[in-house]
């Protein structure tokens, strides 16, 4: 059983009338009242760009085996106000990037109070399904200064729209054979350190899992990491011992992943990768 505790509240109306009949039309149980909340969701986000914003938990959001805390409404409006300024505004700033946004921005994006939690104890950060529908996490722990928070989010936003990208417009050619005994067997990747994903040439453990998840954690790292040049593209120096060199070849890797990614954000969506990551780190 899930540990999800919703609160149900029921209204009951009472009501006099002259009459001994009562001809009133039948409301849809499932009906929820307009809050200004929602009419603001509905004029800034659906109505601007045909974004659903569901925040009222449902059990679809997630699959019987899994458990997630429902969000809390006073972090909602703070989690939007961040979702503009991080993900939309960037998009709107550069070239080609409104359009591309507008043309293939989630019809739904789903926001849960906590991380999704599977069986075998692995976490899950966020979803993307076929374009449609993008899950973000952990929204009660919002905290405009806390750093970790932020990148946590900014990847999984990035990683899942990245996703919408390789979806719509597939890998780019040979991607997957940049570093393909790099690549982990499914449900083993969590056993690697970030020292031995990027050994291997890749920008995380997670982004060993496919080719796939490779292609959307290494857009999304170089979109929100602040210190991804340094970390993933600069060599080390003068490097005297095995595992330095390992490093340096993992990085090699990596710049031809990226290499890559980028020509087929311009070439598919007109996005020059390097404006939109210039965008998105002026706001950190």
């Amino acid at each position: 059983m899930r540990n999800l505790f919703p609160i149900l509240m029921l209204l009951l109306l009472f009501s006099c009338y002259s009459d001994d009949t009562l001809d009133v039309p039948v409301t849809n149980p499932d009906d929820v009242l307009q809050t200004e909340l929602d009419n603001y969701i509905e004029e800034n986000f659906t109505k601007e760009y045909g974004m659903a914003i569901r925040y009222r938990f449902n059990d679809r959001f997630v699959e019987p085996f899994q458990r997630v805390t429902p969000p809390s409404l006073e972090v909602i409006r703070p989690m939007l106000d961040f979702i503009e300024e991080f993900w939309i505004e960037p998009y709107l700033e550069v070239e080609n990037g409104e359009e591309f946004f507008r043309q293939q921005v989630p019809a739904e994006v789903v926001l849960l109070g906590g991380l999704i939690y599977n069986e075998d104890g692995t976490v899950i950060l966020g979803l993307a399904e076929a374009g449609a529908s993008v899950t973000l996490t952990n929204v009660n722990a919002i905290d405009l200064n806390d750093r970790d928070w932020i990148d946590l989010q900014l990847q999984t936003i990035f990683h899942e729209f990245a996703h919408i990208v390789h979806q719509q417009f597939k890998l780019p050619p040979a991607f997957e054979t940049i570093s393909p005994t790099g690549y982990t067997s499914p449900g083993s990747w969590f056993n690697l350190t970030d020292e031995d994903a990027l050994q291997r040439g890749f920008v995380s453990p997670y982004a060993t899992s496919s080719p796939n998840e490779d292609f959307a954690e290494t857009a999304a790292f170089y979109l929100f990491d602040t210190e991804f040049e340094e970390n993933f593209v600069t060599d080390e120096p003068d490097c005297n011992d095995p595992d330095c060199a390992a490093r340096n070849e993992g990085r090699e890797l990596v710049r031809q992943k990226l290499s890559a990614i980028e020509e087929q954000y311009l070439k598919f969506t007109g996005v020059v990768l390097e404006d939109l990551r210039a965008a998105v780190q002026r706001r950190l």
